[in-house]
């Protein structure tokens, strides 16, 4: 534990922003899996495509993921997309 003030601030704010960032990274992982089992049911597809595109851009931009990366995700989506119809 350091002694300094500053020091055990950031420690503190440090787990806090780790913990909202675990939160947000399962719930996109959640939405994405969601959005896979939608196109592969063959249900609400497009809208789960929608939905969970929008968060990749959402987390991209709160930066959570690299910015290719999201773009690799969205592509592969609209991919599945795309086969499944």
């Amino acid at each position: 534990m350091p002694n300094i003030k500053s020091a055990k601030k950031r420690v503190k704010v440090n787990t806090t922003k780790a913990a909202a960032n675990k939160a947000r990274k399962s719930n996109l992982k959640t939405i994405l899996k969601k959005a896979d089992a939608a196109v592969t049911a063959g249900e609400n597809q497009e809208e789960a495509i929608k939905v969970a595109i929008k968060r990749v851009d959402q987390a991209c931009a709160h930066g959570l993921m690299h910015k290719n990366k999201a773009a690799r995700k969205k592509s592969q989506l609209a991919k599945k997309l795309n086969a499944a119809k």
